[in-house]
């Protein structure tokens, strides 16, 4: 069954009304308002309003450009070619050339009506303030994302506790059947809660950071810990002492780490393993030393991941 999006409902929305004000009002092309709302209807607030802005720059040049050309030369279809060679390069020149097409609409405007007075620039300017006016105030309106980012909390902390007790299932009996798949869907998953983020933001005219970005950056911080720690955990054989000692802290830290603020007894807890490495007795080996060496590695992650506990 085909899905219906909430942008095509107030875009579907915005261009009737647009249509129907713009008719009411007995002005002059007033289908044309309708096409201006289509063209300024985004995905955020904040992409509305500068779609918006670079809309109605463009017209009114446009309508200057135009209204120029025409009324000297005459009204002549191959003044068109002078007229875009100066339009576009202008409209990219000032950072609006997403207003090319909404000023292409009002510019065969004056071509058609053959005449540029002041009720005609007047009926322009109503067109103009009715199709960008309406398609602010319908995207003023945006759907709630907090179901989604639920869902994606939930998703991410999941996966995150399943790594982290799949390591330290490894570390304290040697082995294990995890295929991984768990890294695999975090990569997925941070994709969407970046895109949800940077849509929250955009959806803020203050200008600020959504709280959800922010919540978005400190998992990306932590997952790409998390994959420095899955290799080296790899390399430290689970029959050693050491290795289950930082299991059982891993065990712990899956079963706490999104709830302890701050990390809070953590870093005692990894210290004391680290002063207990400290008295063992030299490396004799190169076995020995190679698995100190990772035990060190991963101690230093693990401190990391600690740092980003909130």
């Amino acid at each position: 069954m085909m899905r219906i999006g909430f942008r095509t409902w107030k875009t579907a929305v915005g261009v009737s009304l647009s249509v129907l004000l713009a008719q009411q009002l007995g002005l002059l092309n007033f289908a044309s308002a309708g096409i201006l709302t289509l063209l300024c209807i985004q995905k955020t607030r904040r992409q509305s309003l500068s779609a918006i802005l670079d809309r109605l720059f463009a017209c009114l040049i446009s309508i200057a450009l135009s209204g120029a050309f025409f009324e000297w030369a005459g009204y002549y279809a191959l003044l068109f070619v002078p007229i875009y060679l100066i339009l576009i390069p202008l409209c990219v020149k000032l950072g609006i050339q997403g207003g090319i097409a909404s000023s292409s609409v009002i510019m065969m405007h004056v071509y058609i009506h053959e005449g540029v007075t002041l009720k005609f620039i007047g009926n322009e300017l109503l067109l103009i303030l009715i199709g960008l006016g309406v398609a602010l105030i319908v995207n003023l309106y945006m759907p709630g994302i907090d179901r989604k980012v639920r869902e994606l909390k939930n998703g991410i902390e999941q996966r995150m506790e399943n790594i982290l007790r799949e390591l330290a299932l490894y570390l304290k009996e040697g082995s294990t059947r995890w295929d991984g798949r768990e890294v695999l869907e975090l990569d997925k998953l941070l994709d969407e809660a970046r895109s949800l983020g940077i849509q929250a933001t955009e959806n803020d005219f203050s200008g600020r950071r959504s709280l959800f970005y922010a919540y978005y950056e400190t998992r990306r911080r932590q997952v790409e810990i998390l994959k420095v720690l899955i290799p080296l955990c790899s390399q430290v054989d689970g029959r050693l002492e050491q290795g289950e000692r930082i299991g059982g802290f891993l065990l712990d830290l899956a079963d706490n780490w999104n709830s302890i603020p701050g990390g809070r007894d953590y870093h005692a807890k990894l210290r004391a393993i680290r002063d207990y490495h400290k008295e063992l007795p030299l490396p004799e080996t190169r076995e020995e030393f190679e698995t100190r060496a990772t035990l060190y590695g991963l101690a230093n992650e693990l401190e990391r991941f600690i740092l980003t506990l909130a």
